[in-house]
């Protein structure tokens, strides 16, 4: 069994087609998928990465962006170490849409975790709708960070993820993360941590 310090859970929400699956496959598995189909329910990949000497396994859950599918997306809010929440900076209406999922943040996710919001697809530059400050502007409203990417070119996406690793391994050797008994993917050399007591707090 591979031998690692920290588990953390990590879940991508935005609305259908922000880009939230090539991300996470770009991260992961360091592919672009061309045609990449919607996200049916819950999908999951895990990647284990190097942060001080220590080895952090993330657990990234990427969830289905359609209405009929949200009730299934928003039982994997709760025990969330770090919620990113993707939007397309070429459309305009997938930025128009955060303050709902804000919302849903705010009723189904604990009380304390690691947010960020991230505007993807910057390599569109010509079709480009939201102005980086805008989503500066609204990640800043919310506590949340904030990053624009570019999952077909690799701009930034490690840095996304990396920067939530090393942020939450941080909080862990603070002490300000709670141990979850009910985490499955527990082990004898691994500290599985529910919450983020010094992140995004509603």
């Amino acid at each position: 069994m591979e031998d690692y310090k920290y588990l953390f859970k990590v879940v991508l929400i935005g609305e259908a087609g922000v880009g939230k699956t090539c991300l996470v496959r770009r991260f992961t598995q360091g592919l672009f998928p061309p045609g990449q189909g919607a996200t049916i329910g819950v999908d999951f990949m895990i990647k284990t990465v190097e942060i001080d000497g220590e080895k952090v396994k993330l657990q990234i859950w990427d969830t289905a962006g359609q209405e009929r599918f949200r009730s299934i997306t928003q039982s994997y809010y709760r025990s969330a170490n770090s919620l990113i929440l993707v939007y397309d900076v070429c459309c305009q209406a997938s930025f128009d849409s955060l303050p709902t999922w804000i919302q849903e943040i705010e009723t189904y996710a604990s009380t304390k975790f690691c947010g960020y919001l991230v505007g993807n697809k910057t390599d569109k530059i010509n079709d480009k709708e939201i102005p980086t400050h805008i989503g500066q502007q609204f990640a800043d409203r919310y506590e949340m960070d904030f990053i624009e990417t570019s999952a077909k070119e690799a701009d930034n996406v490690d840095k996304l993820f990396y920067t939530i690793a090393k942020k939450l391994s941080k909080e862990a050797k603070q002490g300000e993360l709670t141990s979850d008994d009910t985490t499955k993917f527990n082990t004898d050399n691994t500290t599985s941590i529910s919450n983020c007591s010094g992140c995004l707090k509603f």
